[in-house]
């Protein structure tokens, strides 16, 4: 059997090499992969972007699964599309989608479920989005609408940061919108679940680190390191996410007529007394939680994409709630490194030198690179390596991490010292 997956960053690299360990695949390919997918035996890259010809090639080479890594695709109806060819794949559809493609509809679907998140509004309009701003004060939250790949959210600690934000958002921007929320204090945790569009089967936990430099300043990224499992979700606080939030999300978007297969990916803000709320959903996967997800999953994750995918029409049986999936015991942790300029204008092209080779405490997964002709790698994008490695605490996992990725050069080359740090803090 064959398998594709859609995307090229580091989430594919590591879904697809995590794919590639069932006993029941013979090829797994990646559209378009990277410069690791390239390098990896097991996998094979394709050349292709549309849409369309994804689906052509995944009837001519007779896929058993489609599985959509990044935002972009599902904004655009890809599952919709393959759907319609009678193609099986995991993803939400595109209307589905929104709650990650609209930051407006999300806001507006959690209010009207009554799902804890921040208080907000919305604005197309410049001068009334400075008015509310005014009216409310730092700190503030503005959020783009739209998919920014992770940075289109300025936490705004005075009112100077607020306004530009707004202008940066807005002006000059026909059908652009912003949402502005109250600024929740807390500590950030991924909570992310896998759903068949009535049942879900949660994933370990996750935290990442979203800003740029060590202590969690400078401006929003999408996302520095990661690390699994996160102490902040204590077992009271997963059992509210599921009750509170994850739940009625599921049933929510069953019941205004848009079920959400795929991944669900729920960015929470726990506050001090253990209250979470929602920051932000995502449709799929985070990245870099994918890399440090996927490096303990122990479960054959094919078997699970199949029974969140599986159709009663065709005589199968939804069994993803009866699946109970087995986990590393030990720690995983993810450094990105980024390219020159990152989260701004990044340069490309600049080889890459000592990559080790996979071990089985440790993986170097690829997001920004491309493999040459000659067999070099160079960068091709802001975000390019996720250097990910095990440990039996998290300390040790942050020690394997940094030792795996020192040898590693690139001209421009920035990495942040400090992944894991809060789980290293007393609680």
């Amino acid at each position: 059997m064959k398998v594709l997956v859609i995307g090229g960053g580091g989430r594919e690299h590591a879904l697809a090499w995590k794919l590639a360990q069932s006993p029941k695949l013979q090829r797994v390919y990646v559209a378009p992969g990277n410069g690791g997918t390239a390098l990896d035996p097991a996998l094979r890259n394709v050349p292709i972007i549309d849409l369309a010809a994804l689906a052509d090639f995944a009837v001519a080479e007779k896929i058993v699964l489609t599985v959509v890594g990044p935002e972009a695709p599902l904004a655009a109806g890809v599952v919709d599309l393959f759907r319609a060819r009678g193609l099986r794949v995991f993803g939400p559809t595109r209307a589905a989608a929104q709650l990650e493609s609209s930051k407006a509809f999300a806001k507006d679907f959690m209010q009207r479920h009554a799902i804890p998140t921040a208080l907000y509004a919305s604005f197309t309009d410049a001068a009334m989005a400075h008015e509310h701003v005014q009216g409310h004060g730092a700190p503030i939250v503005i959020k783009a609408d739209g998919l920014a790949a992770g940075k289109g959210v300025v936490v705004a600690m005075n009112d100077g940061e607020a306004h530009a934000a707004i202008d940066f958002m807005l002006d000059g921007k026909p059908g652009a919108r912003v949402v502005i929320e109250e600024f929740m204090a807390g500590e950030e945790a991924s909570f992310i679940v896998v759903s068949d569009g009535q049942r879900v089967l949660p994933l370990a936990t996750s935290q990442d680190h979203k800003r740029i430099f060590d202590g969690d300043t400078g401006p929003n990224t999408g996302g520095m390191g990661a690390y699994s499992p996160a102490p902040v979700v204590t077992p009271n606080v997963h059992a509210r996410v599921m009750h509170e939030i994850v739940m009625p999300t599921i049933n929510g978007m069953a019941a205004d007529g848009v079920p959400f297969s795929g991944f669900l990916y729920a960015g929470l803000m726990i506050d001090a007394a253990g209250n979470p709320r929602v920051v932000e959903f995502n449709a799929r996967l985070g990245d870099p939680e994918a890399q440090v997800l996927l490096m303990r999953l122990k479960t054959d994750l094919f078997d699970v994409l199949m029974a969140a995918t599986a159709s009663p029409a065709s005589g199968e049986q939804h069994t993803l709630d009866k699946l109970e999936l087995q986990w590393d015991r030990r720690v995983a942790l993810g450094v990105v490194m980024a390219a020159h300029g990152y989260p701004g204008t990044v340069r490309s092209g600049d080889a890459i030198s000592g990559l080790p080779p996979p071990a089985d405490d440790a993986i170097v997964f690829h997001a920004g690179t491309e493999r040459r002709a000659d067999g070099s790698v160079v960068t091709s994008g802001g975000r390019v390596l996720c250097v990910t490695a095990l440990g039996d605490s998290v300390k040790a996992a942050q020690q394997r991490a940094y030792a795996a990725l020192a040898p590693i050069r690139f001209d421009g080359a920035q990495h942040r010292g400090d992944i894991g740090h809060r789980a290293l803090k007393p609680r």
